[in-house]
This record gives structure tokens, C-alpha cells and sequence, in this order.
């Protein structure tokens, strides 16, 4: 198995690079995965490894991740402790890094009385990762994203547990013509009183459930292109839900 020992070999800069890069990314068709538990879900999920770097502690500590890995990776290398902190996202690396092929999300696939997650330039990775988990473990059959926070940052692949790689995702530049485009209606979810609430609307053809920017909401281009506004009603004096959490109710109740 080939070595890399120093921080300033050109694939570790390559790997770094598309870490912390969505236009290199995109450029290079490429995204950098950190973690074992990731990694191999990536790869049984049908990702295309590339390269799997690992370092020695990790060869033994992480052996039953790393069996699927091996099978599928088309190269591996051993890397330093020094390397692995370069290449990593955290503060305490497993030193598990595979180097994988983007898929194509570009093609949107409709399946007949899905309920799917649309987002509309949502930013944190956080959020967008913990929307895709939700999606997954609630039963949504896909999620349309719409500007906002890229599929392959760091974080959001962190917070998503490799939902990412098993739900389809369909990635898009003009969300309001994909919306129009659908089979399904499409509501948008506003923290508007005069929004219809949720609790009466009919979800068993299917829906299309659109989710707006962490501050801003939903935009005006996409918000004319929906059917319909809905909300979910509060309390208090709560102004509005965090963008992740509505969209887990919102799950929940359409898909009840």
C-alpha cells in the first residue's frame, strides 16, 4: 500500500482544496468524505470511491468499515497522523478518508404519491443536513435544493448521516420552473397566520413541501410558483420555527 507522510504532497492539497470548496468540487466532479461509519455508508450506498486514505491506528481500530471500502475503492493509501489532521473537518480525525466520484444529481425522479422536501436557499449545513435525515427516517422520497448551502459541505454531510447518499436528491438552479414542472402540488410553508393550516390539508397524492431560507423564508419567485401556502400553527410568542424542525413536522404530519 502506498504512503503519503507529508501535508505538501499534491493529492493531500487536491483533497484539502475539495473539502473546502464547492466550485472545486463542481469543477472537479470530486467530494472529500471524512469518517468511517460515512465512508462505508457511501459506498454501500453506491458511491464511486475513488481513493481511500486511512492511517495505521485506523486500520486497526476501524477493520469491519474498512473491508467494504477496500472492495470498492479503486486505490488506497496510508496516510500519516500528520496528514490526517490536515485533510479533516474535526478536532479528533478517526483518520477514515475516501475521496469519491459526484453523483448526478440533475435528474429529478418522481415516484407516484411521494411526499417530497424542497429547499429553497436554505444555508446552514446543519440544517440542511438534519433535513435530509428527517426525510430519510420519515419516509419522503426525495428532496429538491434550490441554491443555499452545497450537498457535499463537511457539516452537512455530518449532520445528514449518510441520508445524502440513499434519498434521491435533485439539484437545481431555477427551483420555481422544477416546482412548476411536478406532478404534485406544491405548498410552501410560511409562518403566516393566514396560511392554511396544516392539520387540513389532503397529502395522499402526493406533495411537493417547500421550506424557505433560515432568515428570508421562502422567495417570491418560488413562493409564485407553489400552489398554496401552509403552516404549522404556534403558540406563544414564537414568531417562527427553526427551518429543520418545520420541516420535521411537516414530514410527520404529511406523511401520517
Amino acid at each position: 500500500m502506498m504512503e503519503i507522510t507529508s501535508r505538501a504532497n499534491d493529492a493531500v492539497k487536491t483533497a484539502v482544496k475539495l473539502r473546502e470548496s464547492a466550485a472545486f468540487r463542481r469543477e472537479r466532479g470530486q467530494f472529500l468524505l471524512e469518517g468511517a461509519r460515512l465512508c462505508r455508508d457511501a459506498a454501500q450506498s453506491g458511491i464511486a470511491v475513488q481513493t481511500l486514505y486511512c492511517t495505521l491506528t485506523a486500520q486497526e481500530k476501524y477493520a469491519e468499515y474498512l473491508a467494504p471500502l477496500r472492495a470498492c475503492a479503486a486505490d488506497c493509501v496510508r496516510v500519516s497522523e500528520a496528514v490526517s489532521a490536515a485533510l479533516s473537518d474535526t478536532s479528533s480525525p478517526q483518520g477514515i478518508f475516501c475521496l469519491c466520484a459526484l453523483p448526478d444529481t440533475n435528474r429529478a425522479r418522481w415516484k407516484p404519491g411521494g411526499i417530497y422536501l424542497a429547499l429553497n436557499n436554505v444555508q446552514e449545513p446543519d440544517n440542511q443536513g438534519g433535513i435530509l435525515r428527517s426525510c430519510e427516517a420519515l419516509g419522503g422520497a426525495g428532496v429538491l435544493l434550490g441554491g443555499g448551502c452545497d450537498l457535499y459541505h463537511p457539516k452537512a454531510l455530518r449532520a445528514a448521516m449518510g441520508a445524502g447518499f440513499r434519498l434521491p436528491v435533485t439539484v437545481t438552479a431555477d427551483l420555481p420552473a422544477l416546482l412548476r414542472e411536478s406532478d404534485f402540488p406544491t405548498f410552501a410553508a410560511v409562518p403566516d397566520s393566514d396560511a392554511r393550516d396544516i392539520r387540513t390539508v389532503d397529502f395522499s397524492g402526493g406533495a411537493v413541501l417547500v421550506m424557505g431560507n433560515e432568515g428570508n423564508g421562502v422567495s417570491p419567485a418560488v413562493l409564485d410558483a407553489c400552489t398554496e401556502r401552509i403552516t404549522v400553527p404556534m403558540a406563544g410568542n414564537a414568531e417562527s420555527l427553526n427551518v429543520a424542525a418545520a420541516a420535521a413536522i411537516l414530514l410527520w404530519e404529511a406523511l401520517r
